[in-house]
């Protein structure tokens, strides 16, 4: 017998359970809450994140991401794990789709947003545009730590650029 009635209740389970270190048992859990309520935000966000780092199937990470997005656009906690894996991935058009969705929704931190971007412009090697994705972030950062990490992204996108101005010799 089930002793939890409500969806929250099961939910609260299977969240403890991957705590826990019993991933399958809450893979498992959140399958079934989406059986049960097939608009269950949370559930496909946990599924996302149990298939992006635990299980490391990215395809059904980021399908599990987008049907989160789909059923609850105003879930903050998914968009920074979805911007993380669209930037691993290398998917740029995809992540600035999201990303500015991502900006409107409150709760969501901005500044995170703007790393992720930032990091994307860097690994295409568009210096200018990351260092405009790093000052926003710097802009939005409101702890000691963010701002000193936002700096430090600013100064190494800078030294890049600097490395790569073409040298005039005047004689």
């Amino acid at each position: 017998m089930d002793i939890y009635c409500t969806i929250e209740e099961r939910y609260v389970q299977a969240v403890e359970e991957l705590r826990y270190g019993e991933t399958a048992k809450a893979l498992q859990l959140f399958n079934g809450l989406i059986a049960t309520d097939a608009t269950y935000a949370r559930a496909y966000f946990q599924l996302g994140i149990i298939n992006y780092y635990y299980i490391k199937d990215y395809q059904a990470a980021g399908y599990y991401f987008s049907q989160c997005i789909e059923a609850e656009p105003g879930f903050p906690d998914v968009y920074e794990d979805f911007m993380k894996l669209l930037v691993f991935l290398n998917m740029e058009k995809k992540a600035k789709v999201i990303a500015s969705k991502a900006i409107l929704v409150a709760g969501v931190q901005q500044r995170l947003i703007y790393q992720q971007l930032g990091l994307l412009e860097e690994k295409c090697q568009n210096w200018n545009a990351a260092l405009e994705c790093y000052k926003k972030a710097y802009v939005c950062s409101l702890e000691k730590e963010d701002a000193e990490d936002s700096k430090a992204d600013i100064e190494r996108v800078r030294d890049k650029i600097s490395r790569e101005a073409k040298f005039v010799y005047n004689y």
